[in-house]
């Protein structure tokens, strides 16, 4: 079992991705209930206390205010802090947790390397499989499902390679495999599709730790749509760890696209006639239009510090959308370096399918349970 990737802050559905511009806003947490109690307590050497006013300031804190910690008696604000400089100690070995563990993924990632260009090799048709690979692979098949039918022997696997010995490599691998993330298929249009046919390999390579994050690179055979052998998408992260104790997102960065004449797939082109009124000639206009695509991903959108989105005078509904492309845009990259590209075999055979099915049933079943039992709560059970 390879070490558990590197933890980073993932943003929620009402979060956009995490980013220092980010403001933390604690959740209003109910006040607990206190029992009646006296108004003073008398301590050890006679001298009395408010319990109602340091009940009050405890109310305060877990409605998320500081100024009840000002409330607080001395001795105990004192003790606060105390606690807050031993907090300190476990922040600086957490930090040192994660910079080391970033360099263990640094380092299983490149020993992964030899790994995936045999697999790379495989998929684009440049090496075939060894009799040995083909029979784990197989037993492995068969241990999933025991109902699976196995590969024909003898006669009947030679007249099957003899008749479809031009097929070279695994066509269409990767855009198979993209498309079987139910999140990321919903990016993928069928104008993407034809030119992800073209997608022969996804690499990811981590960063040098002084400058953390990752760069997902995606190799392409020569196709009709961009001159581009190679488009990457580079993820960088804060030099930092944050509140809960992972790396901050900070920015991302795409290629520049080269897309070849009228074959741009994140525009759509309206191509119209329009006479000049003196001379009575025709001229060809043709107008781009913005439209969804997966390519969108390589032209990441930017974090927008305060000042921009005051210069802009964003709407609430602007800044809304623009934290929802943010958070896409990370998840999507987060979900090809922990997912896709580790276990790209699963998501081409769908198998990742079934473990995504099993958690959404069980996420339906828990909810289920939790109204039969309020049902019965009701009924006085």
């Amino acid at each position: 079992m390879p070490p558990k990737d590197v933890p980073i802050k993932p943003p929620t559905a009402t979060s956009a991705a995490p980013t220092p511009q980010n403001t933390f806003v604690p959740s209003t947490l109910a006040a607990l209930g206190r029992p009646d109690v006296p108004a003073t307590i008398a301590e050890g050497d006679g001298e009395t206390i408010d319990v109602l006013g340091v009940s009050k300031a405890l109310d305060t804190l877990a409605l998320g205010g500081l100024a009840g910690v000002e409330d607080l008696p001395l001795p105990v604000r004192r003790r606060v802090e105390g606690l807050k400089g031993v907090h300190v100690e476990f922040t600086k070995l957490e930090t040192q947790y994660r910079k080391e563990l970033y360099e263990l993924n640094r380092k299983y990632s490149e020993l992964y390397t030899p790994i995936f260009e045999r697999r790379a090799a495989i998929i684009a048709g440049r090496a075939e499989p060894t009799e040995e690979e083909i029979s784990i692979g197989e037993s492995k098949t068969l241990e999933d499902d025991p109902d699976a039918e196995p590969l024909p022997k003898g006669d009947a696997s030679a007249d099957a390679d003899k008749a479809e010995e031009d097929i070279k490599g695994v066509p269409k691998f990767w855009v198979t495999a993209l498309k079987n993330h139910l999140d990321i298929a919903e990016l993928i249009t069928d104008r993407d599709e034809e030119a992800l046919a073209y997608l022969r390999d996804v690499r990811l390579e981590y960063l040098p730790s002084s400058t953390p994050g990752y760069k997902l690179s995606f190799h392409f055979t020569p196709n009709e749509f961009f001159t581009n052998d190679v488009l990457t998408k580079t993820y960088i992260y804060e030099d930092e760890v944050d509140f809960a104790g992972d790396y901050v997102y900070s920015s991302a960065e795409g290629t520049t696209i080269n897309w070849k004449e009228d074959k741009d797939l994140t525009k759509t082109f309206e191509v119209r006639k329009q006479r000049n009124k003196n001379t009575n000639r025709t001229r060809i206009i043709k107008r781009a239009q913005s439209t969804p695509s997966f390519f969108d991903f390589f032209a990441p959108p930017a974090p927008l510090s305060i000042d921009q989105i005051e210069s802009h005078g964003m709407t609430e509904e602007q800044l809304e959308e623009h934290e929802n492309r943010l958070e896409l845009d990370y998840q999507v990259g987060e979900d090809l370096k922990d997912k896709i590209i580790p276990r790209a075999i699963d998501f081409f055979t769908g198998k990742v399918l079934d473990y995504e099915g099993d958690s959404i049933m069980s996420d339906e079943e828990d909810e289920d349970e939790e109204g039969q039992w309020e049902q019965m709560s009701a009924g006085g059970l």
